[in-house]
Parts: structure tokens; C-alpha cells; sequence
């Protein structure tokens, strides 16, 4: 890990967008759902920044939050238990005068007291919807060098299927950019442009004691959204620069997107591509090696330790614990920790959460534009 102290402190939004897969989110929040094997989404985010020297990392959570606060403990996988900075987690109601938050406005104005007492000179704010391998202090590095009040990450990339066609904007704001020579001229809300945007990543550049300004006059206001409520009224007045990150990313806006976000991994080069730039970290489960029986088969599959396999898997992404029953026929599947695939079944474009039992003999088929999601403890 890299140990440079970067100046900046990192706040991590896990709650955003949990409503776009509710499926998942039931009992967990979006930075906690499971990715490509053995992590969780906030450990691209998380590692990222601690790759980058960044040592002072705010987590601000809202809700079913639990199997977060298990899943970070005290940050030590993170290089992150410090007695100045390190890992910090603020839920509702830590202090009297706090309440449950309803956008980034009010989550960064309840900790205003505790931004008001940090040392570092840049806050970096990102959302944990997305896996990536950000190099955080080559954003931190153009932000001062081009001077911008503002410096905000995007990709381009056409807008995902499901955020064209939602009709509830409650449950996701989403943000495009117009640009004129890398300064921010225009930010569309959940524009439905086809075709290649400037996609907001929502990961955003401010100097720690202007965004304190800009959030007190928000929320006075009665502002809500960062975007909404401080960044679009104030585009005449503040420098705005995008920031193209042009490397690997993975979004989740979707169960389908989660579906296929994760099937992508089985191809190496999308593999390399997210894991090979620095470690991701994450919790540490001791488990054996994944064993597989005498006539067990596996073609193209990503398997955590922990599994046993005596069946056939194809196209796979298995997690920690998982086991596959003799004679049993598994393809084009997410099977998350702890999942017990028994005899004799036929398994085909499913996802299952952790602990799920599909039992001896049945058959369970989805498709690849509608996989099958079996919740967390069910009995198929």
C-alpha cells in the first residue's frame, strides 16, 4: 500500500442509489452489495483512495447499515486504524442535533463541525455504486493545477438501458455534462440522451472550507442534492472542471447491470483491466482452498476459496462457502457467499444471495435479459 500522505480527505456516500436495486438492498445498502467474488463495491472506492495516500476516509451511512459496519470493522484491511484520521463512520442521530439524511446537502452539513476541524486542504466526495481502480491523486493533481473551484470525474459512455427508461425519478438523480475546453458549461438531471454522455461518476474535487461555505448556504436554503442545490445554480459563478477517466469502470444501476457487470469479469481482459493498476482490499475470511471432486467440471468461472464442487459449473462467478451437489448443472450464475446448490440440479441465469438453498433435484432458469434473483436465506 502506498503510504504518501496525500491532503485531502475522502467522503464515501454508500447510501446512493440503493432504490435502483432494491432486490439487493433489502437488508444491505449499496456499498455493501457483493462484486466479483469476494468483495463488496466500497472496496474499489475505499481501496482507491487509500492507494493514494489518502488516510483520512469519511463514511457517511443512512440506513441498513449493519453488514457495512461488519464488513469495514475498524478499516485495518485498509491500512486505515489511525489515531489521527483513518477510518470514520457517522450513522443518524450521532450527535443530539442530527437527523436521518435526505441528500448529500444535509448528510455534509450534520458533520460540519467535524470537516471544520480537519487539517486537510481538499475533500474528494465519491459514491460507492461503481467498481474501479481510480487513481485519486491524479484528479487531486489537475484540480490544482487548472486552479477549478470544482473538479468533477466522468466518463463517456451511453446511459444505461434502465435509467432511460425509469419513470421515477425519486429513486436516482443521475447527471450528465456539457463542456467547453474541460470547464463544466451545463449539468443535465437524468437527461434521456441515447448515445455516448459525458456521464457524471458522481466523484467530486472542493477545497474542504469553500464546500463548508457552499453547504451552509445550501442547506439555509433548504437545499437537498449537491448537484441540484449547490453545483447548478452556481455554474456562472464557480469553475467547474470535468475530469475524463478513461480506465475500466463498472456500474450498478440495475440488477441486470449487476448481472452483467459481473459476467464481464469472466473475460481476462476486463479482469486486468480492473485489478491489475493496485490492490483492492477487502475482509479478510479464512477459508480452505476451493476443492474440486473427482467428475466435478468448471469452464470459464471466477471461484472464491472456501467451495466445493462436485457438480458442473460453466460462465460462473462463485463467492466464499459456495457448494455444488453431485450431478448438478450450474451456467451463467452469481451464487454469493454460502450458497448451497444441491444434487441433481439444473441452474441456469440466476443470482442468488448469500446463504440460499436450491434443493435436490429442481430447476431454476432465468434468462440473460431477466436473471432469476433468489434472496438472502430462501429455500428454493
Amino acid at each position: 500500500m502506498i503510504n504518501t500522505n496525500t491532503n485531502a480527505l475522502g467522503i464515501i456516500f454508500p447510501n446512493v442509489y440503493d432504490e435502483l436495486v432494491s432486490e439487493l438492498t433489502s437488508e444491505r445498502l449499496m456499498a455493501s452489495i457483493p462484486f466479483a467474488g469476494r468483495y463488496r463495491l466500497i472496496d474499489f472506492v475505499l481501496s482507491s483512495m487509500a492507494n493514494c495516500g489518502i488516510d483520512n476516509i469519511t463514511v457517511l451511512v443512512r440506513e441498513n447499515y449493519f453488514s457495512l459496519l461488519d464488513h469495514l470493522g475498524s478499516g485495518r484491511e485498509w491500512d486505515l486504524t489511525r489515531k489521527n484520521g483513518g477510518l470514520n463512520i457517522f450513522p443518524p442521530f450521532a450527535q443530539k442535533n442530527m437527523g436521518v439524511y435526505g441528500g448529500k446537502v444535509g448528510m455534509l452539513e450534520s458533520i460540519v463541525g467535524f470537516l471544520k476541524s480537519q487539517k486537510e486542504k481538499y475533500i474528494i466526495m465519491a459514491d460507492a455504486n461503481i467498481a474501479f481502480n481510480f487513481d485519486f491523486k491524479a484528479l487531486l493533481d489537475a484540480h490544482i493545477e487548472s486552479g477549478a473551484d470544482v473538479t468533477a470525474a466522468y466518463t463517456k459512455e451511453a446511459l444505461p438501458a434502465g435509467l432511460l427508461e425509469s419513470e421515477d425519478i425519486r429513486k436516482a438523480m443521475y447527471y450528465t455534462l456539457d463542456l467547453e475546453n474541460g470547464q463544466v458549461k451545463k449539468i443535465h438531471i437524468n437527461s434521456k440522451e441515447k448515445g455516448p454522455q459525458n456521464y457524471s461518476m458522481n466523484i467530486y474535487v472542493f477545497e474542504r472550507e469553500r464546500l463548508i461555505q457552499l453547504v451552509d448556504e445550501a442547506f439555509i436554503g433548504g437545499g437537498v442534492y449537491l448537484e441540484r442545490d449547490i453545483l447548478v445554480p452556481k455554474l456562472g459563478e464557480l469553475n467547474i472542471q470535468g475530469y475524463e477517466y478513461k480506465e475500466y469502470v463498472a456500474r450498478v444501476s440495475s440488477l441486470k447491470t449487476y448481472f452483467d457487470e459481473n459476467m464481464k469479469l469472466l473475460d481476462n481482459a476486463n479482469l486486468e483491466a480492473l485489478f491489475d493498476r493496485s490492490p483492492i482490499y477487502t475482509k479478510i475470511r479464512d477459508d480452505n482452498p476451493t476443492r474440486y471432486i473427482n467428475g466435478s467440471k468448471a469452464k470459464n468461472v471466477m471461484v472464491a476459496d472456501g467451495c466445493v464442487i462436485e457438480g458442473e459449473i460453466e460462465n460462473c462467478i462463485l463467492f466464499r462457502g459456495v457448494k455444488i451437489g453431485k450431478g448438478a448443472k450450474v451456467k451463467n450464475a452469481i451464487l454469493m457467499q454460502d450458497t448451497v446448490i444441491e444434487e441433481g440440479v439444473e441452474a441456469e441465469f440466476v443470482i442468488t444471495d448469500k446463504k440460499v438453498k436450491i434443493s435436490k433435484d429442481k430447476e431454476i432458469k432465468g434468462t440473460d435479459t431477466f436473471p432469476i434473483y433468489v434472496s438472502k436465506r430462501q429455500v428454493v
